[in-house]
């Protein structure tokens, strides 16, 4: 067995741009100001490495406003070795913090659609803040430590199974693994592995793809639970290639990837993909985001506050599970309520903007297959209807056109220091400008502010 943490790196951090093609000169003319400088990762055009940090990324305009992740290297290696096309839908297991549901989200693209499951409550708010920061719309989450109840057998032609692990490929960052986590006492975690091992194969559909990861070097959690898995379920091994840039060491198991956490300047990693020998069944995997019933099934219906109907779960008027379970809910359409006209709603993708009371989220189309099963799930909060009018959340930056597009009216800086007093809690002097406008870095949306008395703040708040 290998030793916990025998070789590990601390190299330059790692971060993904969270935002549309289109927009990442400015996004990077955003961080370079500041004085960041990176270059490209060489496996996606989505990832950059940093080169000269002069404060903690995390504190950046560009993290702050989330057009980008901080994410180690070798973390961004699963989503990329998945690889699932646009408009797919793709299950993430084990999904908190959210650093590969968010990147599966951008692989798949608008039209396509990510269900993000973290059973554990706090990693589930986690996850829920770090998407709607990142604007990841195509995103629903749940809270299942049993999926299969709610989930077609069979259903997703692409999964992504990071479950929790020892974690000795981190130990240069978190040294407290090594005695957490001894040889001695990974059983329940070798157990809960093979559980959400045998919950992901009978999810996958035929001719599917099944990523196993981890960010440990136990071979007893790796090889070894994927020689068992091939044991004992109808499982084959895909061969993969370790991706451009990635420093792999020998395996005892052909056709996985062990990273090299010292040659590849990142956390040590472990990655196996499967698949389920045949064709795909059109009665049983579910269809491609882009092509699925819309949430309730069939033809999307006109509803009102009095009509009963299946919104973000079961239950009325409560939480549970940190998901909003109201029944009693409408469609929401553009320029339906006041503060609606000139929002982009069209940007979100295939989907519904619904209300729940007075709360409206985005729900995206590929939840349609599993609304009646009875999974609690939440989609992407967009804002508020108070008083009559829409008020959108703080952060949704998508329903933002460009900056003086369509004749809206929008705060545009230049300045990043005028930025910074903003989210410090300073107002700027405006002038006239709506009561709720858009924000914007020259011609790069970040989301709403608040105007009042010719002065803007920023407000967190919806």
């Amino acid at each position: 067995m290998d030793r916990p943490g025998r070789r590990s790196s601390t190299g330059p951090r790692s971060f993904r741009l969270v935002c549309r093609d289109g927009e990442i000169p400015l996004v990077e003319d955003l961080l370079a100001v500041q004085g960041f400088r990176f270059a490209p990762e060489p496996f996606s055009p989505h990832c950059r490495r940093l080169a000269a940090e002069p404060f903690p990324l995390g504190a950046s305009l560009a993290a702050t406003f989330g057009l980008i992740y901080i994410q180690d290297r070798s973390s961004m290696l699963p989503p990329v070795c998945l690889d699932p096309p646009p408009a797919a839908s793709v299950l993430d297991m084990c999904a908190s913090p959210g650093g590969k549901t968010g990147f599966l989200a951008q692989l798949v693209g608008s039209a396509g659609f990510v269900l993000g499951n973290e059973p554990t409550p706090d990693r589930l708010s986690t996850l829920r803040r770090n998407l709607s920061r990142l604007n990841l719309v195509n995103v629903a989450t749940c809270g299942e430590a049993d999926l299969t109840p709610f989930l077609p057998r069979g259903g997703f032609r692409h999964i992504l199974l990071d479950p929790p692990c020892s974690g000795w490929g981190t130990a240069a960052k978190n040294p407290k693994v090594l005695t957490l986590w001894r040889e001695d006492k990974v059983a329940p975690l070798l157990s809960l592995q093979r559980t959400l091992l045998a919950t992901a194969a009978s999810l996958l559909a035929p001719g599917g793809r099944l990523l196993y990861s981890t960010c440990t070097t136990n071979p007893a959690e790796n090889e070894d639970q994927v020689r068992r898995a091939l044991d004992t379920h109808p499982l084959e091994l895909v061969p993969l290639i370790p991706p451009p840039g990635t420093a792999a060491e020998p395996t005892s198991l052909p056709g996985v990837i062990r990273v090299d956490p010292a040659l590849h300047g990142g956390q040590g990693f472990f990655l196996a993909c499967l698949t389920k020998p045949g064709a795909p069944s059109q009665d049983e995997a579910m269809p491609d985001a882009a092509s699925a019933e819309p949430p309730g099934g069939g033809e999307a219906k006109r509803r009102t506050g009095r009509e009963k109907g299946r919104g973000h779960g079961r239950g009325k008027g409560r939480e549970q599970g940190g998901a909003t379970v109201l029944r009693d809910f409408e469609d929401i359409r553009p320029g339906e309520f006041p503060g609606t006209e000139g929002l982009h709603f069209d940007a979100l993708g295939p989907g519904r903007a619904c209300r729940f009371g007075d709360r409206v989220y985005f729900i995206a189309r590929g939840v349609g297959p599993f609304t009646g099963s009875g999974l609690r799930y939440k989609g992407f909060f967009l804002g508020l209807v108070k008083g009559g009018a829409f008020r959108p959340n703080a952060r949704a930056r998508l329903l933002l056109g460009a900056a003086g597009a369509d004749g809206a009216a929008g705060l545009t800086l230049e300045n990043p220091a005028d930025l910074g007093d903003l989210l410090a809690g300073r107002s700027l002097s405006v002038g006239s400008l709506p009561k709720r406008c858009g924000l914007y870095y020259k011609e790069l949306p970040l989301g709403f502010v608040t105007c009042k008395g010719g002065r803007a703040l920023w407000s967190e708040r919806a």
